[in-house]
Protein backbone atom coordinates (compact mmCIF):
# COMPACT_ATOMS: atom_id res chain seq x y z
CA UNK A 1 0.00 0.00 0.00
CA UNK A 2 1.29 3.50 -1.15
CA UNK A 3 0.89 4.97 2.52
CA UNK A 4 2.82 7.99 3.14
CA UNK A 5 5.52 8.81 4.96
CA UNK A 6 5.26 11.28 7.53
CA UNK A 7 6.65 14.84 8.11
CA UNK A 8 6.53 16.25 12.07
CA UNK A 9 5.24 19.34 13.71
CA UNK A 10 5.72 21.07 16.57
CA UNK A 11 2.56 21.06 18.93
CA UNK A 12 2.10 21.29 22.67
CA UNK A 13 5.67 19.96 23.39
CA UNK A 14 5.22 16.96 20.96
CA UNK A 15 6.76 15.96 17.90
CA UNK A 16 3.93 14.94 15.95
CA UNK A 17 4.14 12.56 13.34
CA UNK A 18 1.53 13.55 10.38
CA UNK A 19 0.80 11.54 7.42
CA UNK A 20 -1.10 13.85 4.02
CA UNK A 21 -2.34 13.48 0.66
CA UNK A 22 -4.06 15.49 -1.61
CA UNK A 23 -4.25 18.92 -2.75
CA UNK A 24 -3.10 21.81 -0.21
CA UNK A 25 -5.72 24.18 -0.62
CA UNK A 26 -8.33 21.36 -0.08
CA UNK A 27 -10.39 21.23 2.72
CA UNK A 28 -8.73 19.63 5.37
CA UNK A 29 -9.91 16.24 6.71
CA UNK A 30 -7.88 15.18 9.93
CA UNK A 31 -8.09 11.91 10.48
CA UNK A 32 -7.93 10.83 14.30
CA UNK A 33 -7.61 7.18 15.28
CA UNK A 34 -8.44 5.16 18.71
CA UNK A 35 -6.66 2.27 20.46
CA UNK A 36 -4.51 0.44 19.45
CA UNK A 37 -4.44 2.42 16.05
CA UNK A 38 -2.26 4.63 14.74
CA UNK A 39 -2.74 6.93 11.52
CA UNK A 40 -1.80 3.96 9.50
CA UNK A 41 -5.68 2.95 10.27
CA UNK A 42 -6.74 5.10 7.84
CA UNK A 43 -4.52 3.69 5.18
CA UNK A 44 -7.86 3.16 3.23
CA UNK A 45 -9.59 6.40 4.10
CA UNK A 46 -6.34 8.90 3.27
CA UNK A 47 -6.20 7.79 -0.54
CA UNK A 48 -10.31 8.09 -1.28
CA UNK A 49 -10.09 11.16 0.63
CA UNK A 50 -7.37 12.66 -1.19
CA UNK A 51 -8.77 11.75 -4.32
CA UNK A 52 -12.01 13.58 -3.89
CA UNK A 53 -10.03 16.75 -3.49
CA UNK A 54 -9.73 17.06 0.11
CA UNK A 55 -6.56 17.43 2.08
CA UNK A 56 -6.79 14.29 4.17
CA UNK A 57 -4.16 14.67 7.44
CA UNK A 58 -3.68 11.72 9.81
CA UNK A 59 -1.68 11.93 12.57
CA UNK A 60 -0.14 9.35 15.23
CA UNK A 61 -1.56 10.67 18.51
CA UNK A 62 0.00 11.58 21.55
CA UNK A 63 1.63 8.21 22.99
CA UNK A 64 1.41 5.97 19.61
CA UNK A 65 3.95 5.41 16.69
CA UNK A 66 6.24 8.05 15.66
CA UNK A 67 4.78 10.47 18.07
CA UNK A 68 5.39 8.93 21.43
CA UNK A 69 5.03 11.37 24.21
CA UNK A 70 6.16 11.34 28.01
CA UNK A 71 6.54 8.09 30.04
CA UNK A 72 6.17 7.50 33.85
CA UNK A 73 2.87 7.21 35.97
CA UNK A 74 4.17 10.60 36.86
CA UNK A 75 2.84 12.25 33.08
CA UNK A 76 -0.36 9.97 33.11
CA UNK A 77 -2.25 13.48 33.35
CA UNK A 78 -0.57 14.66 30.26
CA UNK A 79 -2.84 12.22 28.41
CA UNK A 80 -6.27 13.70 29.40
CA UNK A 81 -8.68 15.07 26.92
CA UNK A 82 -7.55 18.59 27.12
CA UNK A 83 -3.57 18.19 26.15
CA UNK A 84 -5.96 15.29 23.31
CA UNK A 85 -7.98 18.37 21.84
CA UNK A 86 -4.66 20.98 22.34
CA UNK A 87 -2.34 19.11 20.36
CA UNK A 88 -4.77 18.62 17.37
CA UNK A 89 -5.24 22.70 17.58
CA UNK A 90 -1.56 23.22 17.61
CA UNK A 91 -1.27 21.03 14.54
CA UNK A 92 -3.12 22.71 12.50
CA UNK A 93 -1.59 26.11 13.78
CA UNK A 94 1.51 24.50 12.80
CA UNK A 95 0.06 23.59 9.37
CA UNK A 96 -1.07 27.14 8.99
CA UNK A 97 -4.74 25.82 8.79
CA UNK A 98 -7.26 27.80 10.60
CA UNK A 99 -10.18 24.89 10.75
CA UNK A 100 -10.91 21.43 9.76
CA UNK A 101 -13.45 18.78 9.50
CA UNK A 102 -12.34 15.87 11.95
CA UNK A 103 -13.24 12.70 11.39
CA UNK A 104 -12.34 10.21 14.34
CA UNK A 105 -13.24 6.20 15.36
CA UNK A 106 -12.59 5.02 19.03
CA UNK A 107 -11.15 7.12 21.02
CA UNK A 108 -10.12 9.27 18.24
CA UNK A 109 -14.34 9.73 17.93
CA UNK A 110 -14.54 10.87 21.59
CA UNK A 111 -11.73 13.65 21.03
CA UNK A 112 -13.10 14.75 17.39
CA UNK A 113 -16.63 15.94 19.83
CA UNK A 114 -14.86 16.89 22.11
CA UNK A 115 -12.65 19.23 19.69
CA UNK A 116 -16.30 20.37 18.90
CA UNK A 117 -16.66 21.91 22.38
CA UNK A 118 -13.38 22.58 23.46
CA UNK A 119 -12.26 24.50 20.16
CA UNK A 120 -15.08 25.14 17.86
CA UNK A 121 -14.02 27.95 16.10
CA UNK A 122 -11.29 25.14 14.93
CA UNK A 123 -13.75 22.57 13.90
CA UNK A 124 -15.41 23.05 10.32
CA UNK A 125 -17.09 19.69 10.79
CA UNK A 126 -17.21 16.46 12.46
CA UNK A 127 -17.47 12.51 11.52
CA UNK A 128 -18.04 10.29 14.04
CA UNK A 129 -17.00 6.57 12.94
CA UNK A 130 -18.79 3.89 15.81
CA UNK A 131 -17.93 6.66 18.17
CA UNK A 132 -21.16 9.02 19.18
CA UNK A 133 -20.98 11.79 20.94
CA UNK A 134 -21.36 11.02 24.43
CA UNK A 135 -23.15 13.60 26.63
CA UNK A 136 -21.56 14.04 30.60
CA UNK A 137 -22.79 11.08 32.95
CA UNK A 138 -23.89 11.79 36.41
CA UNK A 139 -21.33 9.96 37.72
CA UNK A 140 -17.57 8.98 37.36
CA UNK A 141 -17.34 6.86 34.47
CA UNK A 142 -15.00 4.11 36.11
CA UNK A 143 -17.12 3.90 38.79
CA UNK A 144 -19.96 3.46 36.56
CA UNK A 145 -18.40 0.65 34.45
CA UNK A 146 -16.81 -1.16 37.49
CA UNK A 147 -20.68 -1.47 39.07
CA UNK A 148 -22.02 -2.38 35.90
CA UNK A 149 -19.22 -5.02 34.43
CA UNK A 150 -16.72 -5.64 37.57
CA UNK A 151 -12.83 -5.47 37.85
CA UNK A 152 -11.89 -7.66 35.12
CA UNK A 153 -13.95 -5.10 32.13
CA UNK A 154 -10.96 -3.60 30.14
CA UNK A 155 -11.15 -0.08 30.64
CA UNK A 156 -11.29 -0.41 34.79
CA UNK A 157 -8.39 -3.28 34.22
CA UNK A 158 -6.40 -0.60 32.17
CA UNK A 159 -6.75 2.05 34.96
CA UNK A 160 -4.01 -0.02 36.83
CA UNK A 161 -0.33 1.61 35.95
CA UNK A 162 2.33 -0.27 34.11
CA UNK A 163 -0.10 -4.09 34.08
CA UNK A 164 -1.95 -4.16 30.44
CA UNK A 165 1.35 -2.40 28.90
CA UNK A 166 3.51 -4.69 30.65
CA UNK A 167 1.52 -7.81 29.10
CA UNK A 168 1.01 -6.69 25.47
CA UNK A 169 4.66 -4.95 25.43
CA UNK A 170 6.00 -8.97 26.02
CA UNK A 171 5.09 -10.08 22.45
CA UNK A 172 3.60 -6.94 20.37
CA UNK A 173 2.84 -9.19 17.13
CA UNK A 174 0.81 -11.30 19.07
CA UNK A 175 -0.80 -8.49 20.76
CA UNK A 176 -1.54 -6.88 17.46
CA UNK A 177 -3.03 -10.43 16.16
CA UNK A 178 -5.55 -10.55 19.16
CA UNK A 179 -7.08 -7.20 18.88
CA UNK A 180 -7.25 -7.22 14.85
CA UNK A 181 -9.74 -9.74 14.57
CA UNK A 182 -12.89 -9.59 12.99
CA UNK A 183 -15.74 -10.81 15.15
CA UNK A 184 -17.56 -14.03 14.66
CA UNK A 185 -20.95 -12.55 16.04
CA UNK A 186 -23.83 -10.73 15.53
CA UNK A 187 -24.53 -7.85 17.75
CA UNK A 188 -27.87 -9.89 18.26
CA UNK A 189 -26.20 -12.98 19.38
CA UNK A 190 -23.84 -11.41 22.19
CA UNK A 191 -27.03 -9.96 23.46
CA UNK A 192 -28.39 -13.64 24.29
CA UNK A 193 -25.05 -14.68 26.00
CA UNK A 194 -25.11 -14.86 29.74
CA UNK A 195 -23.64 -12.02 31.87
CA UNK A 196 -20.61 -13.64 32.80
CA UNK A 197 -19.83 -13.53 29.25
CA UNK A 198 -20.14 -10.34 28.53
CA UNK A 199 -18.10 -8.37 31.26
CA UNK A 200 -16.10 -6.99 28.49
CA UNK A 201 -12.95 -8.95 30.02
CA UNK A 202 -10.76 -8.90 27.02
CA UNK A 203 -7.47 -9.56 29.42
CA UNK A 204 -9.08 -13.54 29.94
CA UNK A 205 -9.26 -13.67 26.32
CA UNK A 206 -5.48 -12.51 25.44
CA UNK A 207 -4.29 -15.20 28.05
CA UNK A 208 -5.75 -17.82 25.49
CA UNK A 209 -3.79 -20.02 23.57
CA UNK A 210 -4.19 -18.08 20.10
CA UNK A 211 -6.06 -20.81 18.49
CA UNK A 212 -8.82 -20.69 20.95
CA UNK A 213 -9.16 -16.62 19.59
CA UNK A 214 -12.93 -15.80 18.66
CA UNK A 215 -13.62 -14.54 15.34
CA UNK A 216 -10.66 -14.90 12.24
CA UNK A 217 -7.58 -12.52 11.49
CA UNK A 218 -8.43 -8.65 9.80
CA UNK A 219 -5.16 -7.97 9.15
CA UNK A 220 -2.73 -9.54 6.62
CA UNK A 221 0.80 -9.87 7.21
CA UNK A 222 2.14 -7.03 6.13
CA UNK A 223 -0.55 -4.71 8.16
CA UNK A 224 0.63 -6.59 11.05
CA UNK A 225 3.69 -6.18 10.77
CA UNK A 226 3.32 -2.00 10.31
CA UNK A 227 1.37 -1.86 13.66
CA UNK A 228 4.07 -4.52 15.40
CA UNK A 229 7.30 -2.47 14.61
CA UNK A 230 5.03 1.27 15.62
CA UNK A 231 3.88 -0.19 18.92
CA UNK A 232 8.01 -1.93 19.65
CA UNK A 233 8.70 1.14 18.82
CA UNK A 234 6.12 3.00 21.20
CA UNK A 235 4.86 0.92 23.84
CA UNK A 236 1.56 0.40 25.27
CA UNK A 237 1.54 2.85 27.95
CA UNK A 238 1.10 5.98 26.37
CA UNK A 239 -2.26 4.87 24.58
CA UNK A 240 -3.52 3.09 27.88
CA UNK A 241 -2.88 6.35 29.90
CA UNK A 242 -5.80 8.17 27.59
CA UNK A 243 -7.60 5.04 29.44
CA UNK A 244 -6.63 6.55 32.85
CA UNK A 245 -7.81 9.98 32.07
CA UNK A 246 -11.98 8.85 32.00
CA UNK A 247 -11.77 10.28 35.76
CA UNK A 248 -10.06 13.38 35.16
CA UNK A 249 -11.85 14.19 31.92
CA UNK A 250 -15.34 13.56 33.46
CA UNK A 251 -14.71 16.31 36.36
CA UNK A 252 -12.54 18.80 34.26
CA UNK A 253 -15.75 18.49 31.93
CA UNK A 254 -18.46 19.96 34.35
CA UNK A 255 -18.61 23.34 33.15
CA UNK A 256 -18.51 22.38 29.33
CA UNK A 257 -21.63 23.18 27.31
CA UNK A 258 -22.47 20.25 25.71
CA UNK A 259 -23.54 21.45 21.79
CA UNK A 260 -21.85 20.34 19.01
CA UNK A 261 -22.54 23.51 16.43
CA UNK A 262 -20.64 22.07 13.63
CA UNK A 263 -21.95 20.21 10.72
CA UNK A 264 -21.75 16.15 12.07
CA UNK A 265 -21.89 12.45 10.20
CA UNK A 266 -22.43 9.31 12.41
CA UNK A 267 -21.63 6.04 10.94
CA UNK A 268 -22.14 3.37 13.12
CA UNK A 269 -21.02 -0.31 12.67
CA UNK A 270 -24.45 -2.63 13.41
CA UNK A 271 -22.44 -5.53 15.45
CA UNK A 272 -19.35 -3.46 17.77
CA UNK A 273 -20.28 -5.21 20.70
CA UNK A 274 -18.89 -1.92 22.70
CA UNK A 275 -19.90 1.34 20.49
CA UNK A 276 -23.60 0.00 19.96
CA UNK A 277 -25.28 1.86 16.70
CA UNK A 278 -28.29 2.39 19.47
CA UNK A 279 -25.45 4.58 21.38
CA UNK A 280 -26.38 7.48 18.84
CA UNK A 281 -30.04 7.39 19.67
CA UNK A 282 -31.16 11.08 21.16
CA UNK A 283 -27.69 12.95 19.99
CA UNK A 284 -29.46 15.07 17.81
CA UNK A 285 -30.25 16.77 21.09
CA UNK A 286 -26.50 17.55 21.46
CA UNK A 287 -25.79 17.64 17.77
CA UNK A 288 -28.68 19.73 15.76
CA UNK A 289 -27.03 19.16 12.54
CA UNK A 290 -26.20 15.57 12.43
CA UNK A 291 -26.67 12.90 9.35
CA UNK A 292 -26.61 8.90 10.53
CA UNK A 293 -25.94 5.61 8.85
CA UNK A 294 -25.01 2.38 9.96
CA UNK A 295 -22.84 0.10 8.06
CA UNK A 296 -24.09 -3.54 8.21
CA UNK A 297 -22.45 -6.61 9.20
CA UNK A 298 -19.47 -4.52 10.35
CA UNK A 299 -17.32 -4.92 13.80
CA UNK A 300 -15.63 -2.60 15.46
CA UNK A 301 -12.60 -2.13 12.65
CA UNK A 302 -14.32 -0.30 10.11
CA UNK A 303 -12.05 1.36 8.62
CA UNK A 304 -10.41 -2.02 7.56
CA UNK A 305 -13.31 -4.40 7.80
CA UNK A 306 -15.74 -1.92 5.36
CA UNK A 307 -13.36 0.37 4.09
CA UNK A 308 -15.36 1.34 0.63
CA UNK A 309 -18.63 1.57 2.06
CA UNK A 310 -17.13 4.33 4.87
CA UNK A 311 -15.20 5.94 2.15
CA UNK A 312 -18.50 6.27 0.24
CA UNK A 313 -20.37 7.57 3.21
CA UNK A 314 -17.48 9.57 3.99
CA UNK A 315 -16.57 11.38 0.78
CA UNK A 316 -20.42 12.05 0.07
CA UNK A 317 -20.90 13.68 3.06
CA UNK A 318 -17.66 15.99 2.12
CA UNK A 319 -18.66 16.77 -1.09
CA UNK A 320 -21.96 17.84 -0.23
CA UNK A 321 -21.87 20.10 3.29
CA UNK A 322 -17.84 20.92 2.18
CA UNK A 323 -17.36 20.46 -1.51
Amino acid sequence: MNFPEPHYVDTNGLKMAVYEQGPKDGVPVVMCHGFPELAYSWRHQIPAIAKAGFRAIAPDQRGYGNTGGPKGQDNIPLYDIAHLTDDLAGMLDALGLDKAVFAGHDWGGMVVWQMALRHPDRVAGVIGVNTPFMPRGPIDPIEGMRMVFGEDMYIVYFQNFGVAEGIFDKDVARSMRFWYRKSAMKLADFDKLPAEQKNLSFINSFAADESEWPGEQLLNAEEIDYYTKAFQKSGFEGGINWYRNFTRNWKDSESLVEKVNAPSLMISAADDIVLRPEMTEGMEQYVPDLEKHVIPDCGHWTQSEKPDELNTLMVDWLKRRFG
